[in-house]
C-alpha cells in the first residue's frame, strides 16, 4: 500500500519521519513543528478524532489517521489520509490517541512502532475513580519506551471543531518529558490554545477529573443561597401570611409570589454580599493574631475565599431580581386597587393627605442608596468576568473588588437601614415576638463593616501592612526575657 509520502513523490526510504529518533523520541532531522508539511497522526476516527484532525489540518499540518478499518472508518476531514495503525504510527513523531482506555490493549502489539514516539492521551472516563490509576499513567506503564503526554482532554469535540474563539482557550498538559511537552505545546499554540503545564504524568488524574466536575466552585454559593432563601421564605410566610390569617382572618396568600419574593431576594443578596467580604476580614484577624502571613489558613476558610467571586455573582443575580420585582410594583392589581380605593375614599370624605418632608427625604434617600449600590454591584460583577479582569492591572482589580466592594456593601446596608427607618420602635413590627426580615439581613453586613473599620484604625492597619509585607512577630524566649530583666 502506498503511503502519503509515496503519493507526494517522496521516497519511503528517505522521508524525514523515518529518520533515527533523538533523545526524547523526536527524529533527528525531522521537519520543524512550524513547517506546514509536518505530519501528525491520530488514532481514532470518532467525533473527537475528526474534530481534532479538522483543526490540525486548518492549522497547516498533514493529518494521518490510524484505524482498524481504513477502508470503512467513516468520514474524515478532506485532505487527511487513513492507514492502519502500524503504518500511521510511522508517519509522525506525535500521535494523538483519541480512543477510550478500554481499547489501549492493542497498542502493546504496536510497541516497536510506538517506541520513542510522543503519545498524546486525550481520553476521559465517564465517572471518577473507575480505575485504580489514571489513563495516562496506565498508558505510560503499558508503553514505557514512549513519551506519554496528557493534553486536550478538557476540550470537547464541538469546541475543537468550532475553534478557540467559541471554546475554552486554555488546555492543561502534563508529562514526564519536558521535550515531549514542548512539542505538544507548540501544536496546541498553533491551534490557538493557551497551555498550562501541570507537571509530571502523575498529575493526569487531576486533569481527567476536570471534565467530570459540575460547577465545583458554585456548589457552596448555591447551597448558601438556596438555604438562606428557603429559611427566609418560610420565616416571612409565617410572619406576613399566616399571622395575618390567624389574627385578622384575611387571606393574603396572593402576596407570596411578588411581595414575599421581593423581600426574600434582597435579604439573601445583602447577606451573601457580606459573606464575600467576611472571609477576608477573618483572614486579616488571623494574620494579626498569628503575627505572620506564612501560616496556612484553615481549609474551610481557604474554600470560602476561593468561591467569593461565585458568591458575589449569585448575590448580584438576586439583587437584579429584586430590582425587576420592584419595577413591576406599580402595575400590580393589588397596588392599583389600593391606590384607587384610597383616592376615592379621600374624595368622598373631602380629605387630603398631608405632605411630610421627612418622609420624602427618607424615601428619596432609600431609593438613591439602592440605585447607587446596585450600580456599583453591577460594576463588581462586570470586572469579575475573565475578559475584563485580564485587561486590568492587579492594583486596578484590587481597587474595584476591595475598596469599591466595601463601598457597595456600605450603600446596600444603608439602603436596608433607611428602609427600616423607625419601624423597630413600633411593637406591631414584632409579630409573634419575631424580628422583621430586614433587621435580620442587617446583622452580618453590620458586623463585617464594623470589623473592617476596626482593621482601618492606624495602629491596626500599620501592623497588618507590615505582616503582609513579610514581617513576622517572633516572641522572645522566656529565658532571654529573664536575663533582660
Amino acid at each position: 500500500m502506498e503511503t502519503a509520502d509515496n503519493l507526494n513523490g517522496v521516497s519511503k526510504e528517505v522521508k524525514p519521519e523515518c529518520l533515527p529518533l533523538g533523545p526524547m523520541g523526536a527524529k533527528e532531522g525531522a521537519v520543524s513543528p512550524h513547517s506546514r508539511e509536518e505530519s501528525l497522526c491520530i488514532f481514532g476516527t470518532g467525533d473527537l478524532g475528526r474534530s481534532l484532525g479538522h483543526r490540525l489540518f486548518q492549522s497547516g499540518y498533514r493529518v494521518v489517521y490510524g484505524s482498524r478499518r481504513p477502508d470503512s472508518c467513516g468520514p474524515v476531514p478532506q485532505g487527511a489520509q487513513v492507514l492502519n495503525h502500524a503504518e500511521a504510527a510511522q508517519s509522525s513523531r506525535i500521535i494523538f490517541l483519541c480512543i477510550n482506555r478500554e481499547h489501549y490493549s492493542f497498542l502493546q502489539a504496536l510497541a516497536p512502532q510506538l517506541n520513542g514516539k510522543v503519545l498524546v492521551d486525550v481520553s476521559n472516563n465517564p465517572e471518577k475513580d473507575m480505575f485504580p490509576e489514571a489513563n495516562a499513567v496506565y498508558l505510560q506503564r503499558l508503553l514505557p519506551e514512549a513519551y506519554v503526554v496528557k493534553a486536550l482532554n478538557t476540550l470537547s469535540a464541538w469546541g475543537l471543531q468550532n475553534g478557540p474563539s467559541d471554546a475554552n482557550r486554555q488546555t492543561f498538559i502534563c508529562g514526564d518529558s519536558a521535550e515531549a511537552k514542548q512539542a505538544v505545546s507548540e501544536v496546541c499554540t498553533r491551534l490557538g490554545l493557551s497551555v498550562l503545564d501541570r507537571g509530571g504524568v502523575g498529575a493526569s488524574r487531576e486533569l481527567e477529573d476536570f471534565p467530570l466536575q459540575l460547577f465545583p466552585m458554585w456548589k457552596l454559593p448555591m447551597r448558601i443561597a438556596v438555604g438562606l432563601s428557603g429559611a427566609f421564605f418560610f420565616y416571612l410566610l409565617i410572619r406576613d401570611v399566616i399571622y395575618t390569617y390567624v389574627y385578622e382572618g384575611k387571606d393574603v396568600s396572593f402576596r407570596i409570589l411578588v411581595s414575599l419574593a421581593n423581600k426574600v431576594f434582597p435579604i439573601v443578596s445583602l447577606i451573601m454580599l457580606a459573606l464575600c467580604y467576611l472571609p477576608g476580614v477573618m483572614a486579616a484577624l488571623l494574620q494579626l493574631h498569628r503575627g505572620t502571613k506564612y501560616r496556612r489558613f484553615p481549609d474551610w476558610l481557604d474554600r470560602w475565599m476561593l468561591c467569593r467571586k461565585q458568591m458575589g455573582l449569585v448575590a448580584l443575580a438576586l439583587a437584579s431580581l429584586h430590582v425587576l420585582y420592584t419595577l413591576i410594583i406599580p402595575i400590580r392589581y393589588y397596588v392599583r386597587y389600593r391606590i384607587g380605593a384610597g383616592i376615592i375614599s379621600q374624595a368622598l370624605k373631602n380629605q387630603t393627605t398631608e405632605f411630610f418632608n421627612i418622609l420624602a427625604w427618607r424615601t428619596d434617600s432609600y431609593y438613591s442608596m439602592g440605585v447607587l449600590g446596585f450600580a456599583l454591584f453591577i460594576l463588581l460583577g462586570i470586572t469579575s468576568l475573565p475578559s475584563v479582569s485580564n485587561a486590568l492591572s492587579w492594583r486596578e482589580f484590587s481597587f474595584i473588588q476591595s475598596k469599591l466592594g466595601y463601598v457597595t456593601l456600605f450603600l446596600c446596608t444603608l439602603h436596608g437601614y433607611l428602609y427600616g427607618w423607625d419601624k423597630f420602635l413600633h411593637l406591631y413590627s414584632y409579630k409573634w415576638y419575631t424580628l422583621p426580615g430586614y433587621m435580620l439581613s442587617l446583622v452580618v453586613p453590620t458586623v463585617v463593616l464594623g470589623l473592617k473599620l476596626l482593621l482601618l484604625l492606624p495602629c491596626v492597619d500599620r501592623r497588618l501592612t507590615r505582616i503582609r509585607r513579610g514581617w513576622e512577630h517572633t516572641p522572645q524566649d522566656p529565658s532571654v526575657q529573664k536575663l533582660l530583666i
